[in-house]
Order: C-alpha cells, then structure tokens, then sequence
C-alpha cells in the first residue's frame, strides 16, 4: 500500500510540475520580450495563393492526375501545425484544439482576419492572449501569416476557389512573362512606333521611345527591342488598339474598318509579336482575341478598293494556339473552329516564366474556373472539348 502511495504522490506531483511549466509558458513577461512586435508589417497581398491543406487536385485533373494537376504550396493547416498543434500543445493535451478543419473555424471568421480570434492571437502584441506563446521563441514568420490573412480574407474555405486562385494566377503570369522587354505594353506599342504603323495620329517623336537590350540564352546573341515610354501616350494606343480588336471582332461585317493591320513577317517584321500580359485585362485580351488570329505571317485579306494588305484573320475563333497551351505541355490543343489537332507546347513555362508544375495547375485551375474566359476557349464550340491531355487522350469537358 506504501508503494501505491508513493507513486500516487510521484504522479500528482510531475502533473503539478506541468500545469506549472504550462501556466509559466503562456505568462508573457520578462525583459527578452520586451521589444517584441508582433503585428502583421507589410499590407495584405491578395496575389499570395493560400490555401487549408498543402496538396490540391484541380478540377481539370486527368483520370490519373498528372504533373501539372496538382497545386502543392504550403497550407494553413501545416503552418498551424507546426507553431501550434504539435502533439505536447493544441493537437495533444492542452485544449482548444487546432489539428482539423473543423477545430480551427472555431476561432475564424470568414472573410474578415481583424475579426478572426485566430488572427488576434498571432499578430497582438498583448503577450498574455499571443499565440503560440512568446516565451516558446516560436513566432510565425511574415510568409506564414499572409498565408493565414489571404486564406481567411477569401472566405476561409476548407478547398480553393477562383477567389483564391485568380490573384495567384495573374501574378504568376505578369511576373513571369510582362516583365523586362518581354510581353509588356511598352514592346508592342514601340514596335509600332519604330516602323511607322502608328501614323501621325499620336504626334511619336524620338523621346517617346528607348531602345533595350537583353541576352537570348538560346542563341548567344544579344537582342534588342525597341520600347514605348511616353506612359500618357503609351496608354492612349494600346486602348484604341483594344478597343479596335474587340470592335471588330464584335461585328466583322459592320466594323471592317477596325480590321487589324498587324504581322509576324514583312512588311513589318516587329510589328509586335508579343502579346502584352502584363495585367488582367490584357491576359483576358490574349485568351479572346488571341495574338496569331490578330497577327499571321501571310496576308489574310486585301482590301480591294485601297489593296492594303491585313494579316489579321476574321474568324476569332481559328486559332491553334492559346495561353494554357503555351503553359502546360501535357495538354494538347483543338483549333476551336477548324477542329485542327496542334502539337503539344509548353515552350512559355520553360523559356519565359519559368513556371512549376504547381504553378502550371494553379494556372489551369484559375483559367477554367474564370466566368471572364468564355467556354469557347474551354471547351469548344459544342462542349465536346479543345484540350486533351496528350498521354491519355481524353478531353477536359465541362460538367
């Protein structure tokens, strides 16, 4: 009976010493934390993809998924894992719990962060409600709490949607493509400058334009582009030039006047073979009107009065060639008017944005998800498809 005592005394004693340890390490004082500031420094970035779980099968997926179908970033649910439900704090003995879904939308409020007892909890400097405890030395890192704030700001879902994945997507995609002399405004519309095309209408002088170079990995030699600076100008033309594309494309019969004079060849071989994508609007404007139906390498047309030469095609949808398809080279393209099959891509993920696969299916999930992209560009005419999948062969359709 002494036995059982003792070792009755031992336990409650050790489970003394840990309510202790427990209460001294959620007691926020002492000299070493003083200083300590825990608010959130930089504003909320809407571009930055959060997520709950770190792993996310898009819905475009084939039936056995492949490289480019799977959105892997770090997600709450590891963030919060890590700093706070490890097995000895919130996803062991001490409560509230903070290991599932469920478990963690108890101290969250949908769309609104300041609101959210979770986000307090992280960014206060109150040291007796901070959370994981400042005595720990285990404070998140900026990276991880714009994770947590976007998550919450777009509504706290336990699985993505195009809130989360437009944002994303666009930076993605102007980061990695508009940037330097690359698919911007200022290349396509110093093109033009530079050979002619733009008339007297904008009174061009030599100070609106600047040369820039860059160095083609590929070939070795140094290339040049001729850029647009004058941003007041520069903004007036491409517009106009927007606005006459979609005029155009509007009523082709009516609106003939506002045909495309635009070329990949002569005669006017720089005449902006680049499609700027440096915004949302003007990706929007690549997926609808894209570059190769606004711009070819023989003539499409002769305007029999004046016989100026266009090389612009009339049909918006003969197209063979499209952003995902430059993107994802596991998909194969449908033109969505002839029904022409083209050969797999990929090229722009590799030479101009550098993509991952992660970031190619962020992309396609943003891109079929978008009510802006028409179900044209999606799935075709008739919903029987323009993208397969190359090694299976079957068709992204929509459900």
């Amino acid at each position: 009976m002494k036995k059982v005592s003792i070792i009755k005394a031992i336990t409650l004693f050790l489970g003394v010493l840990l309510i202790t340890a427990s209460l001294f390490q959620c007691t926020k004082v002492g000299d070493n934390i003083q200083h300590l500031d825990r608010f959130y420094p930089d504003a909320p970035d809407s571009t930055v993809y959060a997520s709950f779980y770190d792993q996310f099968k898009i819905a475009t997926a084939d039936v056995t998924p492949g490289t480019n179908d799977f959105i892997k970033f770090r997600g709450v649910q590891t963030i919060l894992h890590e700093y706070c439900a490890t097995s000895n704090c919130h996803g062991g003995p001490i409560s509230p719990k903070f290991s599932t879904y469920g478990d963690i939308m108890k101290y969250v409020s949908a769309g609104n962060p300041s609101g959210s007892k979770l986000w307090e909890m992280i960014t206060t400097n109150d040291f007796n409600k901070a959370m994981p405890p400042v005595n720990s030395n285990h404070e998140l890192n900026t990276k991880d709490k714009a994770i947590i704030f976007n998550w919450i700001k777009n509504g706290a879902k336990e699985n993505p949607n195009l809130a989360d994945f437009r944002p994303a997507a666009i930076r993605l995609i102007s980061n990695g493509c508009a940037s330097a002399n690359c698919h911007n405004q200022g290349t396509a519309v110093g093109s033009w400058a530079e050979k002619g095309i733009l008339g007297t209408r904008y009174s061009i002088v030599s100070s609106d334009t600047a040369s820039f170079y860059f160095y083609d990995a590929s070939t070795g030699a140094q290339k040049r582009y001729c850029q647009f600076i004058n941003k007041t100008k520069l903004n007036q033309i491409w517009g106009d030039y927007k606005d006459s594309v979609k005029t155009y494309y509007g009523d082709t019969i009516n609106k003939a006047s506002f045909r495309i004079l635009k070329t990949f060849s002569t005669p006017w071989a720089a005449s902006s073979t680049r499609g700027p994508l440096g915004n949302y609007d003007d990706i929007l404007m690549d997926i609808n009107y894209p570059k190769n139906i606004r711009s070819n390498s023989t003539v499409q047309y002769t305007d029999p009065v004046t016989g100026v030469q266009y090389y612009s095609k009339s049909t918006y949808a003969n197209s063979g060639d499209c952003l995902i398809r430059r993107i994802d080279s596991t998909l194969i393209m449908l033109n969505p008017h002839t029904g022409a099959a083209q050969s797999v891509n990929g090229s722009m993920s590799y030479q101009d944005g550098g993509l991952n696969p992660s970031e190619i299916a962020l992309i396609k999930a943003w891109y079929f998800a978008d009510p802006n992209i028409p179900d044209l560009w999606k799935y075709g005419k008739t919903n029987t498809g323009i993208f397969k999948y190359a090694k299976s062969g079957t068709f992204i359709i929509k459900h």
